[in-house]
């Protein structure tokens, strides 16, 4: 113990609620898969279309994105403490109601309940760590290592208990329940934020590797949150993969995520860091190419994994490249993911409208257009901080 506080750059005193808060990101880990491992299941009982499916999607991504950008303002009406465990709730009440009532409004104001809990959760935890651990990057890695795990876990949960889709939800709930309360009994700041008055609390908004970051954000985010929460639908439907089975490629798909997040951990602090999303970039596009137009089991498998190995770093070792004032701040740390997670909104809709008409295969296909812009914007983004360092 005494030596991951090193490696993270933590005093003694502030180590706890690091902890809890990776406990808390991992439970958000799990809900983030939970949902796209029991939605054939969900969809077939309450005879859902590939349109709701993908609305529904898109609804946790809304919750997100609301829930994102008010906790860069709400610790400074009630302090973080209250704030992170209201919004936080949101995990538990929205997997409770799912699991109550199939009527499809109230599943997408559900699932956006989903998304108002890891939208604070994600805010709150990348905050904590970019304020108590003074290896950035390491920490920030290790923390989106944590949700990786949950995420594994959860779909292994749903092949577990195949007899009920409702009992993971439960679950996960019961998990969320202790990480608040850990959380709510925690040093986490009480007291409302006092706001700056220099003007720097939105100068981000001026700088250009600000919005470099948000936007490689944004088109990772189109890529990941489609891909999370249509990969088991994919392969059941394609009849690529078993049905039976199709859950554990999820996870297999995060234990990757797992591993290549370990990997870059180790080795964000001795290469240049936009070297290396480039290379993770490129990597990922290229296997999911693979996925996609292979057309066997094998090589979808394959693709899968390469998938998550190279995805894993891209999101965590691109927010650690931002000025560590905005890394710091709730505004712009709740700006930044705020406007990535729009991604996540657009991208599943236009999957399940393009898959209503002309097959989920041709949906899934079109992630390789965000994955394309990605890469642009990685290799721009390294292509002018070189030039700005040789001048």
């Amino acid at each position: 113990m005494a030596s991951l506080n090193s490696f993270l750059g933590v005093k003694r005193e502030n180590a706890p609620l690091l902890y809890y808060t990776y406990y808390a990101f991992l439970v958000s880990g799990m809900t983030s898969t939970v949902l796209g491992a029991v939605l054939p299941s969900l969809s077939a009982e309450y005879s859902l279309s590939y349109s709701v499916q993908g609305t529904m999607l898109s609804f946790h991504q809304i919750g997100n994105l609301f829930a994102v950008y008010l906790a860069g303002f709400l610790p400074y009406a009630l302090g973080r403490k209250k704030s992170t465990v209201l919004g936080a709730s949101g995990i538990i009440l929205g997997l409770v109601l799912m699991t109550l009532y199939g009527n499809p409004f109230l599943l997408m104001f559900a699932f956006a309940l989903t998304g108002i809990g890891r939208g604070t959760l994600s805010n709150m935890t990348n905050v904590v760590v970019g304020q108590n651990a003074s290896n950035k990057a390491g920490g920030l890695n290790l923390l989106h290592a944590c949700f990786a795990v949950g995420a594994f876990v959860s779909p292994l949960i749903a092949v577990a208990v195949p007899s009920s889709w409702r009992t993971p939800c439960w679950i996960i709930s019961a998990l969320m329940l202790l990480a608040l309360i850990l959380l709510g009994t925690s040093k986490l700041s009480s007291e409302k934020i006092k706001k700056e008055k220099d003007g720097g609390e939105n100068s981000f908004l001026k700088d250009k590797y600000f919005w470099f970051n948000t936007m490689i954000m944004f088109f990772y985010l189109c890529a990941e949150a489609s891909l999370t929460g249509w990969l088991v639908t994919y392969f059941k439907d394609t009849g690529m993969i078993p049905a039976s089975i199709a859950p554990s490629i999820q996870s297999l798909l995060w234990i990757m995520i797992l591993a290549g997040r370990l990997i870059c951990t180790s080795i964000s602090n001795k290469m240049n860091k936009n070297i290396l999303i480039l290379i993770l970039g490129l990597i990922m596009t290229a296997f999911f190419a693979l996925m996609v137009f292979s057309g066997t089991p094998v090589l979808a498998v394959i693709g899968v994994l390469g998938v998550g190995m190279s995805m894993s770093g891209i999101y965590p070792t691109t927010l650690s490249t931002m000025p560590g004032r905005y890394n710091s701040s709730t505004v712009a740390t709740g700006t930044c993911i705020a406007v990535a997670t729009v991604g996540g909104i657009i991208m599943p809709i236009i999957i399940g409208a393009v898959a209503e008409t002309q097959g989920l295969e041709s949906g899934i296909s079109l992630i390789l257009f965000a994955l394309a812009v990605m890469l642009a914007l990685m290799a721009a983004k390294l292509v002018i901080s070189r030039r700005e360092q040789a001048s």
